[in-house]
C-alpha cells in the first residue's frame, strides 16, 4: 500500500444556511488535510413531502420532533450556492463533490461538471438513481449503512452493469448518529473487499478517533468524516462532526494506521539488527581439550550471539574437539567447515 487514505470532509448541514460559513468549512477541509470537501444536493420537495402528518414527524435521535419537509428546508445546501462553491474549492485547490438525492440533482451537478457522485446510504436501494449516476461513467461511492448484504449485491451490480469496477467504492458505515463503538463490526471491511473485489473506505459518524484508525487496519482505503469550524456551536451535524484542527488529528491517525501497515509482505526493518546480539549462540562453560567430545556438560547455549547458532547444538554433540577451550569462549562458526557440515 503506497498511497494515504483518501480523506472526504461532508459540509452536509454544518453551514447553518451561510454561505460565508459553507466557504469556510471549505478552506478548513483544506487546511486541516483532507483530500476532497463534499456537498449534498436536494431540496425539500426533492425529499419528502410538505405533511405534518405523524409519518412524517421524526420521533428519536438527533433530530426528534423535526417534521421531515422542516428539516430538509434548513438542511439543505441552496442549488444557488453550488456553483460558487465548486469555484471556491477549485480557487483553494482542493477537490469538491457531491451527493445527489434525485435525478434532477444528478443533471444539476454535470452542469458543475461533478467529477465524483456519492449515493447515500439511505439511497442505496433508489435503483433508478444508482442507475443514471453509473452511466456518467464517472467514479462513484456507494454508502452502505443499514444496508444487508444482499441489498448491497443488488446496488453493487447495477452499478458494475453501467460503469467501470475501478470506478466504483463502497463505504462501511453504521447509520446511527453518532455511533458507537458497539456498534461496529469492522469485519465488514474486508467482507465487502473480498466479495465485490473492489475499493472500500468508510463513513465515519463516530466520535472516537480510533475506529477510523482501525479501519485503516481492516483495509479501508477512503474516508468521509463531517466536519464543523473551531468552536462551532450549532449545526445540524454537530454531535458527530471534527471541529476545525480535529480533523488535522484524524487525518494523522490514519495516515499513521496506514505508515503501520507497511508493504504487502513480511519484512524486518534494519534497525532491529542492533538486536540480534541479544540472541544466543553457543559457549563453552567447562574447560575442553583437543578430542575430548562435545557434551551437554561443557557446552551451553547462552547470550549474546557472537558465535556459532543454537540450531547447531544438537549436531555438536558426541562431535570430538578439534582444539582446546576455555571457559566462556564461545564456538566460532568456523569449526562447521572443519567438520565438513557443508
Amino acid at each position: 500500500m503506497n498511497n494515504l487514505p483518501f480523506l472526504v470532509a461532508e459540509i452536509s448541514a454544518n453551514h447553518c444556511g451561510s454561505l460565508v460559513i459553507a466557504k469556510k468549512l471549505i478552506k478548513c477541509a483544506k487546511l486541516n488535510g483532507a483530500d476532497a470537501v463534499k456537498l449534498q444536493t436536494y431540496t425539500a420537495e426533492t425529499m419528502t413531502i410538505n405533511s405534518s402528518s405523524k409519518k412524517f414527524i421524526i420521533n428519536s435521535g438527533l433530530w426528534k420532533g423535526y417534521k421531515l419537509w422542516d428539516l430538509y428546508k434548513e438542511a439543505h445546501t441552496p442549488l444557488s450556492w453550488h456553483k460558487e462553491l465548486f469555484h471556491y474549492a477549485k480557487l483553494n485547490k482542493i477537490k469538491i463533490f457531491s451527493t445527489p438525492f434525485d435525478e434532477t440533482a444528478v443533471d444539476f451537478l454535470e452542469e458543475l461538471n461533478c467529477s465524483i457522485y456519492k449515493v447515500a446510504s439511505f439511497e442505496l436501494t433508489d435503483l433508478p438513481l444508482i442507475k443514471k449516476i453509473a452511466l456518467l461513467k464517472k467514479p462513484m461511492i456507494i454508502s452502505t449503512g443499514i444496508a444487508t448484504l444482499k441489498e448491497i449485491e443488488t446496488s453493487f451490480n447495477l452499478a458494475l452493469k453501467y460503469n467501470k469496477l475501478e470506478n466504483i467504492t463502497l463505504l462501511y458505515c453504521v447509520s446511527n448518529y453518532p455511533s458507537k463503538i458497539e456498534d461496529f463490526n469492522l469485519h465488514n471491511i474486508d467482507i465487502l473487499k473480498k466479495k465485490f473485489n473492489c475499493k472500500v473506505g468508510f463513513s465515519d459518524h463516530s466520535k472516537d478517533n480510533r475506529i477510523a484508525a482501525a479501519a485503516v487496519i481492516a483495509g479501508a482505503e477512503v474516508f468521509e468524516k463531517h466536519i464543523a469550524l473551531d468552536n462551532q456551536k450549532k449545526g445540524h451535524d454537530i454531535k458527530f462532526s471534527l471541529k476545525g484542527k480535529e480533523l488535522k488529528t484524524y487525518r494523522n491517525e490514519i495516515d499513521l494506521s496506514h505508515k503501520l501497515l507497511g508493504k504487502n509482505k513480511f519484512i524486518r526493518n534494519k534497525s532491529e539488527d542492533k538486536s540480534k546480539i541479544f540472541r544466543r549462540s553457543i559457549y563453552v562453560i567447562k574447560d575442553i581439550k583437543k578430542g575430548e567430545k562435545f557434551n551437554k556438560n561443557n557446552i551451553k547455549r547462552r547470550r549474546p550471539n557472537i558465535g556459532l547458532e543454537p540450531k547447531y547444538y544438537d549436531y555438536l554433540l558426541n562431535k570430538k574437539s578439534l582444539k582446546n577451550y576455555k571457559y566462556g569462549e564461545s564456538i566460532s562458526k568456523e569449526i562447521l567447515k572443519k567438520y565438513k557440515y557443508f
